[in-house]
Order: structure tokens, then C-alpha cells, then sequence
């Protein structure tokens, strides 16, 4: 039998279709195509931006010591809904903890999740991620909104949300880091 290239293409395709199907790689699969179709988050349009109604937010430290939001106040912020279990949130972590590594001492980052600490503490170990974890101690403040995740907004020294991406995205792209780059000098 002679493969040509229309039937090693739908041979590789049943494959992938298959491989869906079969619990234990369904998760690996949706994670990698879900990386292969992240794209940079686009910046809101200066007229539709939103202003963070209130810093007062206390949040509980999983790997780190607890804060109240209100200490991000006046500084580029980075805030992250996720989840271990989640797919999407899983396939946008290495570009965010890329954008950690080289923002972390100019940029406060909050990852901000429901999870349980053992899942969590495994999954840190498991990935080598460093990143800062909280949990929501107060009610989230507006327009803040945690579900459907994940969610990130890119918050300026103002509280102008300047970037908000529901789903997973590409974070450590050179459009995000120019606009981190120049909130920081504003």
C-alpha cells in the first residue's frame, strides 16, 4: 500500500481525534493545542478601559505571605485566575511564569486561585513554577471577576485594567512585554 501525502494527513488526524477519546491523554491534548492556538492578549481601547473600584482586598498567601491588594496600589499589577485541573489555565502557565522570571521585581504578580494546597504544592514541584499563589480572603473587587478561568488582567499604576484576556493566551510575547514595559516607565 502507498501512503501519499492526503493519507499520512488523514492518518495523523484520526490519530490526534482518537487520542481524545482515551482519558488519560484527552487533558495532554487540549493542553498542547491549546499552546500551539494562544495568541498575545490584544490591550483595551483607552475609551473602554475600567478602573479598579477598590484596592481593599485581602489575600491569603499559599507560597508566600499574605497581602491586602491595597499594597499594589500606584504599581503594574499582573492578576491571574487559575486552576490545576484546567486546561487552558495549565497550557498559559510557562508564559506566565517566563513573564514572572523577568517582571517579578517591577511588576507585582497575583495568581490567584480555589485550589487545595496539596494539588497545588504538587503542581508547583511538578512544573518548577515559583510564582506567587493567593486565595481570596474578601470579596473580589470590581470589575474583577474570577470564573470562567483562567482570566488575567494587566492593571496600570492608575487602576486602568490595560489588558483583560479571558481564556488562555500567550503572556510572554514581545507585545505584552512592551506594554509592561511601557506602563513600568509611565
Amino acid at each position: 500500500m502507498k501512503f501519499d501525502q492526503k493519507k499520512i494527513s488523514n492518518l495523523i488526524f484520526v490519530i490526534i481525534l482518537l487520542l481524545f477519546f482515551i482519558p488519560n491523554t484527552r487533558g495532554m491534548m487540549q493542553i498542547f493545542l491549546t499552546r500551539i492556538f494562544s495568541f498575545s492578549p490584544s490591550v483595551v481601547d483607552t475609551e473602554e478601559r475600567m478602573s479598579v473600584a477598590n484596592y481593599d482586598w485581602k489575600l491569603h498567601g499559599v507560597n508566600t505571605d499574605a497581602m491586602n491588594f491595597a499594597t499594589a496600589e500606584g504599581k503594574v499589577v499582573v492578576l491571574n485566575y487559575w486552576a490545576t485541573w484546567c486546561p487552558p489555565c495549565i497550557a498559559e502557565m510557562p508564559s506566565l511564569q517566563d513573564l514572572y522570571t523577568d517582571y517579578k521585581d517591577k511588576v507585582v504578580f497575583v495568581f490567584l486561585t480555589e485550589d487545595d494546597d496539596p494539588e497545588l504544592h504538587k503542581f508547583m514541584s511538578d512544573k518548577d513554577y515559583n510564582f506567587p499563589i493567593y486565595r481570596s480572603l474578601s470579596p473580589h473587587p470590581k470589575p474583577f471577576v474570577h470564573k470562567p478561568i483562567p482570566g488575567t488582567y494587566v492593571i496600570d499604576k492608575k487602576g486602568s485594567i490595560v489588558i483583560h484576556k479571558v481564556g488562555a493566551a500567550n503572556w510572554n510575547s514581545d507585545s505584552v512585554r512592551a506594554t509592561l514595559d511601557q506602563l513600568i516607565a509611565e
